[in-house]
């Protein structure tokens, strides 16, 4: 997917209007100013933010159309991925999870600038001492190994809370090691922005071997 497909594809699948698409090239080029003092992302990914970033995390929002009310919760949001597009390209609550002080620091500036601060709380700890909440939809992108994704974040979940989180070409292995301790209803799509990553869509996650 070039750049120019990426910004393509988040045009017709969310039919957003022209704010909006120039709120999130802002956010690009502030990303990469500041990803050069920081490390936001990869290097190698500097020509690819769309397509690598904001379209990888946009994928996620259509697979949530059915979820109860509650806010996202997105844990390790580092760069803004997903939760801050999450949070620019839909209506309801964000919360930010991420213990890096410079990451919590552009996390700030970064949802400011997208007009967002009134929708998005950013949580500036480990995620073992947030305050137990009822999470509508949890994500986490390169986060933590699946079964420790799980044993860190289910106090947040309840059987209608749905799990998104994109993985990448070992997704298969990791939800097998996870069904090891827990169960729930698993689904693996592929990723849109490449072929070899997938997201792990999951309901009712519990501790317990099916």
């Amino acid at each position: 997917m070039t750049e120019d497909e990426a910004r393509s594809w988040v045009e017709e699948t969310f039919s957003v209007p022209r704010e909006t698409m120039e709120r999130l090239d802002r956010f690009a080029k502030f990303l990469l100013a500041e990803a050069r003092q920081q490390n936001l992302i990869s290097a190698s990914t500097f020509e690819s933010v769309w397509s690598r970033h904001i379209v990888d995390s946009a994928q996620l929002l259509p697979l949530s159309e059915d979820v109860p009310a509650g806010p996202w919760l997105d844990l390790g949001s580092g760069a803004g991925f997903p939760g801050l597009v999450i949070a620019a390209l839909s209506d309801g609550p964000v919360i930010l999870v991420e213990s890096r002080r410079k990451r919590v620091e552009f996390l700030a500036a970064a949802a400011e600038m997208l007009g967002l601060m009134d929708r998005v709380r950013i949580e500036h700890r480990q995620l073992e001492t947030v305050p137990t909440l009822r999470a509508a939809v949890i994500s986490a992108r390169a986060f933590a190994p699946l079964d420790r994704l799980f044993a860190l974040a289910a106090r947040f979940s309840h059987s209608g809370t749905l799990w998104l989180l994109p993985k990448g070409r070992n997704a298969q292995s990791e939800l097998a090691m996870a069904q090891e301790t827990w169960q729930g209803a698993f689904h693996v799509k592929q990723s849109v922005t490449d072929t070899e990553s997938s997201i792990i869509v999951a309901r009712g996650i519990q501790r317990g071997r099916a």
